[in-house]
């Protein structure tokens, strides 16, 4: 089994995790449709620290190298 190593860093973090709540909640009251559940998979990336598709694109925004 892979690990999964850490490419999302810091303020990239903090916003996934905002930008998630932000999407969730306005789903919740109706402001936006399904899409809103995207929110759940931006979040989910900055909990984990884990985006895959920084991976495939071979991004990394995590200054120090977790491994």
């Amino acid at each position: 089994m892979k690990k999964m190593k850490v490419n999302v860093g810091g303020l990239d973090r903090i916003l996934r995790i905002i930008i998630g709540f932000v999407l969730i909640g306005l789903m919740l009251q109706g402001v936006i449709g399904v899409w809103g559940w995207l929110g759940l998979v931006v979040m989910a990336t900055g909990l984990f620290s884990f985006c895959p598709a920084y991976r495939l694109l071979g991004i990394n925004t995590c200054k120090t190298d977790l491994r």
